[in-house]
């Protein structure tokens, strides 16, 4: 593995690893890197190059996860990423795969193996969608009061009615794996689909389903590696606070 630094030039990054690109792209920063470092890139887009290497290199190798380094930076930080991660999710990637699909099926107009996966897709879809909409509405805003609470003087006070609600248990409980069904899809169109069909677009629709399963499996670790433990932490630190002010 080759560890990206803040020094390293960002094309010679992306040219190594282009599947990067689409991480890249989530913290504003666009194609036309000419030979900058990324700390030169970082600094003119406004984003901390030491986040933005951490994020890369955890994508970059399944063994690399610095865990300490990333529970280092502010939890708002961490919720601003997998918000923008999010978004990618549903502003561009399950768009590229309907994209993909709908060319494959129209290639095949009477394969009914098509058609059923293009029904496990969307009933993939529709969960996945269920499954961000539930973190972004509750979840993120929950963690996000807990922020604002650990520098009020009544900050426990306040947490021990907002514990009453929601807490990272009920996250942890309701969280999850939605890259097993990923898993299955890809599997059905690998061994069982009918040779009959137009291998660019098939080929297009294993690429992009295979670079999905990726993102997904880093976006969840990040979650339950990094983000938990840290809200673990800041609610044990408003529990103190409520003792404190007994």
């Amino acid at each position: 593995m080759t560890f990206i630094s803040p020094q390293a030039k960002l094309a010679d990054v992306i040219h190594r690893d282009y599947l990067l690109l689409s991480v890249v792209n989530r913290f504003g920063i666009r194609l036309g890197f000419g030979d900058k470092s990324i700390r030169h890139i970082c600094e003119e887009a406004g984003v901390d190059p030491e986040f933005f290497t951490a994020i890369l290199n955890t994508f970059n190798s399944a063994n690399y996860f610095a865990e300490k380094k990333l529970m280092a930076f502010p939890i708002l930080q961490i919720l601003d990423y997998l918000r923008k991660t999010h978004d990618y999710y549903r502003d561009i990637e399950l768009k590229i795969i309907d994209v993909h699909l709908n060319v494959l099926i129209e290639s095949e107009k009477n394969a009914k193996e098509l058609a059923l996966i293009k029904r496990f897709f969307e009933e993939y879809k529709t969960e996945l969608l269920l499954h961000l909409k539930r973190e972004e509405e509750r979840t993120f805003p929950y963690i996000e009061t807990l922020v604002s609470y650990k520098g009020l003087e009544n900050g426990g006070e306040l947490f021990r009615e907002l514990s009453k609600k929601y807490s990272i248990r009920v996250f942890k409980r309701e969280h999850d794996n939605v890259d097993e069904k990923l898993f299955d899809l890809k599997n059905i169109i690998i061994k069982y689909l009918n040779n009959d069909y137009d291998q660019s677009s098939c080929n297009a629709v294993i690429f992009e389903l295979f670079k999905l399963e990726k993102d997904l499996i880093e976006h969840t670790k990040l979650e339950d590696k990094i983000l938990i433990p840290m809200v673990e932490a800041l609610e044990e630190e408003l529990k103190g606070k409520q003792n404190e002010q007994k």
